[in-house]
C-alpha cells in the first residue's frame, strides 16, 4: 500500500545523510565525553563543534547553547527554575501554547501567578493586552510565548513581544520548536531570555535538543547528578544525537529557502483542491499575508457523515494525518488551541503538515481520496 506522510509537525523523516553520519560514529567515537583520555577527547571534540555550530546558527554565544533530551524538558528547567530561583512572580501565557508548556504552568500555579491572554477566532493574540498586562503590576515577570503553533500554524510577533519584554523589564521565553530551522533565528538582534528547539522536527534524530539560555540569567539544573553541560544538566550526553542534531540544522538553514518556496507551492496546491472539493471548508488560523507557519495547514471540514470518518478513511487509504497536535491526537474533542479560537466543535479538523520530502503528485493522491469520501 502507498503511504503518504503528512504529519511533519508531529516529527520529521530523518534525513539520509544526518542517518550515515551518527552511523559512523555509533561504530566508531563510543567515547564517554566526560573521560579525558583519547576517546573521551574525541566524544568531547564532536559535543563543542555541534554546539559551536548551532550557536552560529542563532547568533548566540557558545555558552548560552545547551543540550536537553527535548524540548519539554528544556521548557520545564527554564519556566520553573526561573520561578524558583529568578524570582518570577507572574508568567504571562497564552491557552494556545503546547501542552509542555501549559501544563508545566499548571504545575507550579501555587508557586507563580499564571496569567492567560486571550486570543482572537484566528488564534491571535493582542499586543496592547501584553502591554497593558506589562504595565499592570510590578512583580517581577515572564512572558512565555511560542514562535509557531503546532497546530493552526500561526507566527506570534516575536520582535515586539521581545520589544515589549526589554521594556518592562520582563523575560522572555520562547517555545521555538515549529520554527527552528525554517525561520531565521538570531538572539543577537532580537532579546530572547530563553529559547528551545528540539532536533526531530527539522529532520535531526528524537531524543534530543537544545535550549539557548541568556547569559544574563543565571539558573541551576533541574537535573543533578554531574557537571556535565557545565553544570547545568548531569547526565552522560547523547553524542550522536547532538551530531546529528547539529548536521540537521546545518541542512535546514543553508536549504531553508528552497525548502519554503516547495512547501509552500504544495500547500496552496492542496488548499485550492480542498475548496473545490467543498467549498465549505475553512481554514484554522492566519492565512494571509505570509505570516504564517508554512509547513502547517489545518482545515476544519463541515458536520456530517462525510467528515465524521474522514481520518480514519485516510488512514485506511495510507495517508498519515493529524487531528491536532500529536500530543492530543487520540482525543476526539477538539483541543485546548481549538476550543480557545472558538472552533465549531461539531465541525472537524485534520492537519496536514509538510516537508520539503513531500510532492505535488501526493497532495494529488490525497485531493483525490478526499474527493472519493465525499462522493
Amino acid at each position: 500500500m502507498r503511504r503518504i506522510y503528512f504529519d511533519n509537525a508531529a516529527t520529521t523523516p530523518l534525513l539520509p545523510e544526518v542517518a550515515d553520519h551518527m552511523s559512523q560514529l555509533l561504530k566508531e567515537e563510543f567515547g564517554n565525553p566526560s573521560s579525558i583520555h583519547f576517546f573521551g577527547r574525541k566524544a568531547r571534540t564532536i559535543i563543542e563543534d555541534s554546539r559551536k555550530k548551532i550557536a552560529s546558527h542563532l547568533g548566540a554565544s557558545i555558552a548560552e547553547i545547551f543540550f536537553t533530551s527535548c524540548a519539554t524538558e528544556s521548557n520545564n528547567l527554564c519556566l520553573k527554575n526561573s520561578v524558583r530561583h529568578l524570582g518570577i512572580k507572574r508568567i504571562i501565557s497564552s491557552p494556545v501554547e503546547h501542552h509542555c508548556v501549559t501544563h508545566t504552568l499548571a504545575s507550579i500555579k501555587d508557586e507563580v501567578e499564571v496569567v492567560m491572554m486571550q486570543v482572537d477566532e484566528l488564534g491571535r493574540i493582542s499586543l496592547s493586552e501584553l502591554e497593558d498586562l506589562l504595565k499592570g503590576s510590578k512583580d517581577e515577570t515572564l512572558v512565555s510565548l511560542m514562535y509557531a503553533n503546532n497546530e493552526i500554524g500561526n507566527l506570534n510577533p516575536i520582535e515586539k513581544i521581545s520589544s515589549l519584554c526589554k521594556e518592562h523589564k520582563a523575560l522572555f521565553h520562547c517555545d521555538a520548536v515549529q520554527a527552528v530551522g525554517k525561520f531565521p533565528i538570531d538572539v543577537s538582534k532580537v532579546r530572547f531570555s530563553f529559547l528551545s528547539g528540539t532536533a526531530h522536527k527539522f529532520h535531526g534524530p528524537k531524543g534530543v535538543s537544545f535550549v539557548y539560555i541568556n547569559g544574563d540569567n543565571n539558573i541551576p539544573p533541574m537535573i543533578h547528578g554531574g557537571a556535565q553541560e557545565r553544570n547545568m544538566r548531569s547526565g552522560t550526553e547523547n553524542v550522536y544525537g547532538i551530531a546529528g542534531m547539529s548536521l540537521a540544522l546545518d541542512k535546514a538553514v543553508e536549504e531553508m529557502q528552497q525548502r519554503k518556496t516547495k512547501i509552500l507551492k504544495i500547500r496552496n496546491i492542496l488548499k485550492d483542491g480542498l475548496l473545490k472539493i467543498d467549498p465549505k471548508i475553512r481554514f484554522n488560523g492566519v492565512q494571509d499575508d505570509d505570516n504564517f507557519l508554512y509547513t502547517v495547514l489545518s482545515v476544519s471540514f463541515p458536520k456530517g457523515p462525510k467528515s465524521e470518518l474522514l481520518h480514519f478513511n485516510m488512514d485506511i487509504a495510507g495517508i498519515c494525518i493529524s487531528s491536532g497536535s500529536a500530543c492530543s491526537s487520540g482525543v476526539e474533542n477538539d483541543s485546548d488551541v481549538l476550543t480557545a479560537i472558538g472552533h465549531d466543535p461539531n465541525r472537524k479538523t485534520i492537519r496536514f503538515s509538510f516537508s520539503h520530502f513531500n510532492s505535488e503528485d501526493e497532495v494529488d493522491y490525497v485531493l483525490t481520496k478526499i474527493h472519493s469520501f465525499y462522493s
